[in-house]
């Protein structure tokens, strides 16, 4: 690999109109908020899927307009504590979102649920299943071989080996009791769009290597992939203690350093944090678009480089 230029062909998924992959300074870097997670504020009832629509509409619509401004596509990614719940998000959502969603939630009941209800209504195509992962259950596989969900983040996190070659060991060969990478098992269950979250860990208990796999999972696999880079952030102790403006300012540069490194997407967190985020986004967008212009990588239509200079 030589510097920002990987010698794979990077392959390009395309989710809902918008496309993730490729060489650096190709494709914008898409940029996942996330919305309806648990103790956020807007939620008035995680169970039955109650929240303050108004303010949950000014999100979302912040997040699109800078999306539109800047060039990064938006994703939605959507957290639920029950199906229900998820029911009552996605009407919310119809005619006010219609880009990609990412579907997540802790109990695997509920993802298997969401999968399922998207399929029945007709997102399948826009929506990604979060996420396929080592610890992926037999209930979970056989559900999503059912359903219409194409797209997923293969989770590469490895619990028992969390160096970069454990990481690359569960999406080659598997690991923690499931023999067979992940790789292979999303395509046995039909995903054709595959994207890749080496998973972070706290920072100083080795957070640093989530960007290193990133540049190793690209050149090795020629997938799109990135991470959720801001949670080693918002587990720095040290950090905790500083005021809001300094937190929030270390937890929205992450997101450029996850580009840096060759990330595709950055699953940025709370939705609240946009307005940060997509700026420092597009500025490691266009330093990237830059520092290959002589390597005959050309960016795409709407790409930062082009609205923001």
């Amino acid at each position: 690999m030589e510097l920002f230029r990987f010698a794979r062909d990077q392959e390009v998924v395309n989710v809902g109109g918008v496309k993730i992959g490729g060489q650096p300074g190709e494709n914008p870097t898409a940029l996942c908020g996330t919305i309806f997670y648990q103790g956020q504020g807007i939620v008035e009832d995680d169970k039955k899927g109650t929240f303050d629509e108004e303010a949950a509409a000014g999100l979302i619509e912040r997040q699109m307009a800078l999306s539109e401004e800047t060039g990064n596509p938006a994703v939605l990614h959507i957290y639920s504590r029950t199906p229900e719940a998820f029911g009552r998000y996605l009407d919310f959502i119809e005619g006010l979102w219609s880009g990609p969603l990412i579907l997540d939630s802790a109990e695997a009941g509920t993802r298997i649920a969401m999968a399922e209800i998207v399929s029945e209504i007709g997102l399948a195509d826009r929506s990604i299943y979060n996420s396929i992962g080592l610890a992926t259950t037999d209930r979970e596989e056989e559900a999503l071989d059912h359903c219409e969900v194409d797209s997923a983040i293969l989770l590469a996190y490895n619990p028992a080996d969390s160096t970069v070659e454990g990481t690359i060991k569960a999406l080659e060969e598997g690991g923690a009791g499931r023999s067979g990478g992940l790789i292979d098992l999303a395509g046995r269950l039909g995903m054709n769009n595959l994207l890749i979250d080496p998973g972070v860990v706290p920072l100083g208990d080795g957070a640093g290597r989530s960007l290193r796999a990133t540049v190793l999972a690209k050149a090795r696999f020629g997938l799109p992939t990135g991470s959720g880079i801001h949670n080693a952030v918002s587990s720095w102790r040290w950090l905790r203690s500083k005021e809001g403006g300094t937190r929030l300012a270390c937890d929205s540069a992450s997101a450029g350093l996850e580009i840096l490194a060759g990330g595709d997407f950055v699953l940025y967190g709370p939705i609240e944090r946009s307005g940060e985020v997509f700026p420092v986004a597009a500025m490691a967008d266009i330093l990237v678009c830059e520092a290959v212009m002589d390597l005959e990588i050309r960016p795409a239509a709407g790409h930062p480089i082009g609205r923001l200079i």
